[in-house]
């Protein structure tokens, strides 16, 4: 937007906590504080009407401008929107933007995005007391205590974390469900998070393990069953076929994050399997399996097919993001960088097949 004023705004949940949640990543790994000191202005243009879910407009830069760090708490307080069951509302779509109709309406709920803005409570609350914002931190505290009650109780579904309340009553991740009984993300987040309960984080992941991984076809899938002639209508992402993109293929993006997962939980032989099955490698070591998965092995796909057309690869422009997050889930295997030090993780249980993984990427 910055080269031609242009972009889109939208009712989608999960945009602005992104920076909050980079800002905090970025302190982290750098020990750089300084960079809550920056100023940097504000846009406007025309809001959004009710009816209106996206505009692509032009919006001109003002001459307000404000520090990163109270950029960050307005995003915060601005995501402090929640619904009945005392969950942030969902809008136009939250990480998964095929979401589109779920909470459009005004009342449907993410119970993933939940656990994102957990975390993002957790981290910034000791940047709001190092600030001197003691009161402020005190209220993101009991923000955050309210949101772990609520996604342990009414976020929970029995043997794994419900995925979204929609405006029309319906559940989304809920074993009652022709389709869309599972997602991965909300499982692979309570761990990262840290906001699931002890015992549900492993009950969740098994649950995923059973649903989700298709080491068959090396897949790791990102919801199932996927959409397609249910009732359920949750927005853009059912117009795809069974398997395909974010309806029940695997979307690679989210395949790092149960890795991630798994190795957090101290399960380093998991994460490792499952980090070498997603390796595209793994899809072409026969002719058969080549001719399957159509393009090239040596680089990390956005996402594979699955249903029908298993592990067939797909949209490639997007491949060098998913390499830095698959690189990420490997570090995470064996280390992770804090203050510009390598810190070797002791809960990881570490197994003699780490220098056997070929350095593909």
């Amino acid at each position: 937007m910055k080269k031609h004023g242009k972009g889109i705004r939208t009712k989608f949940s999960d945009d602005l906590l992104w920076m909050v949640y980079l800002t905090i990543e970025y302190i982290e790994f750098t020990g750089d504080t300084d960079i809550l000191n920056i100023e940097t202005p504000y846009v406007q243009g025309k809001t959004l009407e009710e009816n209106e879910d996206e505009k692509y407009d032009k919006y001109i830069e003002t001459d307000i401008k404000e520090s990163i760090y109270n950029h960050c708490k307005r995003a915060i307080e601005k995501s402090f929107n929640f619904g009945e069951n005392g969950l942030p509302k969902i809008g136009s779509g939250d990480w998964n933007d095929g979401f589109s109709t779920v909470g459009n309406k005004g009342k449907g709920e993410s119970v993933w995005l939940g656990f994102f803005l957990y975390i993002i409570l957790e981290k910034f609350i000791p940047i709001c007391i190092e600030r001197k914002e003691e009161e402020l931190a005190k209220k993101y505290e009991d923000v955050k205590i309210n949101l772990k009650k609520a996604l342990n109780t009414n976020g929970w579904d029995g043997r794994w974390y419900k995925r979204a309340f929609m405006d029309d009553g319906n559940t989304l991740g809920s074993m009652e469900n022709d389709e869309c009984r599972i997602d991965s993300i909300a499982q692979s987040w309570s761990i990262i998070s840290n906001a699931g309960d002890n015992d549900k984080k492993y009950i969740s992941m098994e649950s995923l393990e059973n649903h989700l991984v298709d080491r068959e076809n090396g897949i790791i899938k990102l919801l199932d069953p996927p959409f397609e002639k249910g009732k359920l209508e949750p927005g853009y992402i059912k117009a795809y076929l069974p398997g395909v993109r974010e309806n029940g293929g695997q979307y690679t993006h989210a395949s790092c994050w149960v890795i991630i997962a798994e190795s957090l939980l101290g399960f380093g032989d998991k994460a490792l399997e499952l980090y070498r099955m997603i390796n595209p490698i793994e899809h072409a070591r026969t002719k058969e399996a080549s001719n399957k998965y159509k393009v090239e092995p040596y680089v990390i796909p956005a996402d594979i097919y699955g249903a029908s057309n298993l592990s067939r690869k797909r949209w490639m422009d997007m491949v060098y993001r998913i390499c830095k997050l698959v690189l990420q889930s490997r570090n995470r295997i064996y280390i992770r960088i804090k203050n510009r030090k390598r810190i070797y993780e002791n809960r990881t249980l570490y197994s003699k097949r780490m220098e056997r993984i070929p350095n593909t990427i």
